[in-house]
């Protein structure tokens, strides 16, 4: 056996993602995939357009052979907290051989020279300097690895993918794990980009596409049916939540810094849907992406405490047989099972760790357009396939 983990969302799973497994097994060797995926949320402050059962459904169709939740608190983290949720998981795993990442450079060693160059500029007074005056986290970084880098260090972190990878790469050491790195160079279109390349798209224009009800079927292996869920029907919802909220509690919120409390607090007393919220939050410092995470995070009661452990269980949500020998190979100290209820029982921290995910989900069925019930979460059964 020689397992390989990959860290993703698949929102949704498309050719790419594919590719990327085939890749992994042809060029690596990898006998068994485990995928640490994202629920109903996403990184990008957004609802998962299918739901997570469904994704792992499609993903075990699809050349991945387990796959374990990454909870709700890491999947709307900073790239940084994403990252080291999922790395903590596949290292806790106790098997795991290597782990598998798209990378737009194609290249481990460039990469390993980057995540030294962000390690080291992230206690550069240069660093602290620009960020005062009101750069970006990502844009103080870049201008301080500029002053002490090469260019190829500088145009590796440009690139959104290679600055994930870098992320994992970090993890990694910080957990002194034996899991070896590999990346498979990206192809088709860039990150987020809205072109079509030899049956090639990003995930964000299938999903626009998909939204629009446009034809994706050369993009993605399988056929979509059934209901999508989509953000903008949780406005509302999102709106009523943040006005009854004070900027102290707001404040509780992860990545919420410098008083920007109070200027979601403002913003929220006069927006009438979320793109003018994100607009009037919005400032030099914050990315979007940011702004769109810390409100989802505070829309489902996430606080800074429940950020500052690593993942406290492992949360199956579906396998194959070969995922069964992977989960028979495992050697974690965590709690592992398929349900939420009895993971929950193991202690405060689980239960903390799984009252958020029930909340997320029973949030997340309202974001269809035929309304789901609550509690999904403990009644939808893992996915099993033989």
């Amino acid at each position: 056996m020689k397992i390989c983990g990959i860290v993703a969302e698949y929102n949704p799973f498309h050719n790419g993602h594919r590719y990327h497994i085939e890749k992994t097994r042809e060029l690596y060797g990898a006998t068994h995939i485990v995928a640490v995926m994202s629920g109903n949320f996403t990184q990008r402050g957004d609802v998962a357009i299918m739901d997570k059962f469904d994704r792992a459904r499609i993903a075990l169709n699809n050349g991945v052979d387990l796959v374990i939740e990454l909870p709700v608190p890491y999947a709307l983290g900073s790239a940084e907290q994403f990252a080291d949720g999922a790395v903590s998981l596949l290292h806790n795993l106790g098997c795991v051989d290597m782990i598998s990442f798209g990378s737009e450079c194609g290249d481990v060693s460039l990469l390993e020279e980057t995540a030294g160059a962000v390690l080291y500029a992230q206690q550069h007074e240069d660093f602290f300097r620009y960020m005062k005056q009101g750069d970006t986290y990502p844009l103080a970084l870049q201008k301080t690895i500029e002053n002490y880098y090469e260019e190829e260090i500088v145009e590796a972190l440009a690139s959104p993918n290679n600055t994930l990878a870098v992320e994992y790469l970090k993890a990694l050491g910080e957990y002194g794990s034996s899991i070896k790195p590999v990346t498979i160079r990206r192809i088709g279109t860039g990150h987020d980009k809205e072109v079509i390349n030899c049956g090639y798209a990003s995930a964000s224009m299938i999903r626009k596409m998909l939204l629009k009800g446009e034809d994706v079927s050369g993009l993605i292996p399988y056929e979509i049916a059934g209901d999508l869920a989509d953000t903008r029907r949780l406005e509302t919802a999102i709106l009523a939540k943040l006005r009854t909220m004070t900027p102290s509690e707001i404040e509780k919120s992860p990545n919420v810094l410098m008083g920007l409390e109070n200027r979601i607090y403002k913003a929220t007393r006069v927006s009438n849907n979320l793109a003018e919220l994100y607009m009037l939050i919005k400032t030099k410092r914050y990315t979007m992406a940011r702004i769109r995470r810390i409100v989802m995070s505070i829309f489902i009661g996430i606080r800074k405490n429940d950020l500052k452990l690593p993942p406290c269980y492992i949360r199956i949500l579906g396998m194959n047989d070969r995922g069964k020998e992977i989960l028979a190979k495992a050697d974690t100290s965590l709690p592992m099972d398929t349900s939420l209820k009895a993971l929950m029982q193991y202690g405060d921290k689980q239960r903390r760790l799984g009252h958020l995910e029930e909340t997320a989900g029973n949030l997340y069925a309202l974001a269809f357009e035929r309304k789901r019930v609550c509690g999904l979460d403990y009644t939808q059964k893992p996915v099993i396939i033989h």
